[in-house]
């Protein structure tokens, strides 16, 4: 059987920056309060032209290039995100079109930060069973669109960006070893964006009551992604026979540094072996993991045979890890 391989990954942000500094000339908020509770100390802003298929084709075109396949050989793309250019049509048909990936199949995945992960599973399972040869995994955000810029709460959490991977089909002993994904709808109100669906459609009083930016539960979310986290990684390790001294990188989705460090103190991986970069770009939902595995790789922190775990939790609550050898 074939093993879902990366063969190449990609990942690009906005050019524009938004320091916490900035931050404190829109609402009641300091750096200080920011870089401590959460590790962030700026985050990439689209441009107003841009839209979230923009940005995941610069990232698609790495990812590409670097696989050397033609778009045409792509048989799926599954894009992962909770800022689609617009509800239909989807943002990887958009993608699709916008690369001239003429013969894939493609879809999207609302999973919130853990749609990579979800998106991953997904192709893995399609190239394990022999029904594609080439899948491009995309996870990409404008977050900065939907996020109440009066709410200090949330407002200092998120950024913009995009990541891919495409992944190939191919023997040996490289590329996904296991992907597992979890649910539990019953928190979902504890994070979410409630207006433009059929509950709470665009209206005047919709707006005037903000339905359509972020609404976040923050201690209570902080508390189960924290448990979440720590349990998937330490499932992935143990069913497929690895310690956390095995990891050669831990990938983590990139929301909180505390989150983060409780992940590597339960799972007994280094500091030194873990990949953040938080400080940069804030939180990027489903597009946090690959941009992370890009720079990890462009940096020379990851190499060809390397252990990997990657690990997320976003709303719905869904959270979920793969483990991959890279």
């Amino acid at each position: 059987m074939k093993k879902a391989v990366v063969t190449g990954i990609g990942g690009y942000v906005p050019k524009g920056i938004l320091t916490n500094k900035d931050l404190e000339t829109i609402v009641d908020t300091s750096d200080e309060w920011i870089t401590t509770r959460t590790g962030i100390k700026e985050r990439r802003i689209a441009a107003k032209n841009q839209v979230t298929t923009d940005l995941a084709l610069e990232a698609s075109k790495i990812a590409i290039k670097k696989a050397g396949i033609r778009p045409r050989q792509i048989d799926y793309i599954i894009f992962a995100t909770a800022t689609p250019d617009m509800l239909f049509p989807s943002a990887g048909c958009l993608l699709q079109h916008k690369l001239g990936a003429k013969n894939a199949a493609a879809f999207d995945i609302a999973a919130g930060c853990s749609g990579f992960i979800y998106a991953l599973s997904i192709a893995e399972k399609y190239i394990e069973c022999g029904s594609a040869e080439h899948i491009l995994v995309v996870g990409a955000e404008i977050l900065s669109r939907i996020v109440d810029w009066s709410d200090r709460t949330t407002c200092v959490l998120f950024g913009d960006g995009a990541g891919a991977v495409l992944l190939s089909a191919k023997n040996g002993d490289r590329g996904i070893i296991s992907t597992v994904i979890r649910s539990d709808g019953s928190y979902g109100d504890l994070l979410k964006l409630p207006g433009g669906g059929s509950l709470f459609p665009p209206s005047y009083e919709s707006i005037d009551n903000k339905l359509h930016y972020i609404k976040m539960s923050g201690n209570e979310v902080f508390k189960k992604a924290v448990k979440s986290m720590e349990d998937i990684a330490v499932e992935l390790l143990e069913t497929n026979g690895y310690e956390g001294k095995d990891v050669d990188l831990l990938v983590p989705h990139q929301a909180n540094m505390r989150i983060i460090q409780a992940v590597q103190k339960r799972t007994n991986i280094p500091e030194n072996r873990t990949y953040v970069n938080i400080h940069k770009y804030g939180n990027t939902s489903a597009a946090s993991i690959p941009i992370a595995l890009f720079e990890a790789e462009e940096r020379g922190f990851l190499k060809e045979r390397d252990l990997v775990l990657c690990i997320a939790f976003g709303a719905g609550f869904t959270w979920g890890g793969s483990l991959i050898r890279w």
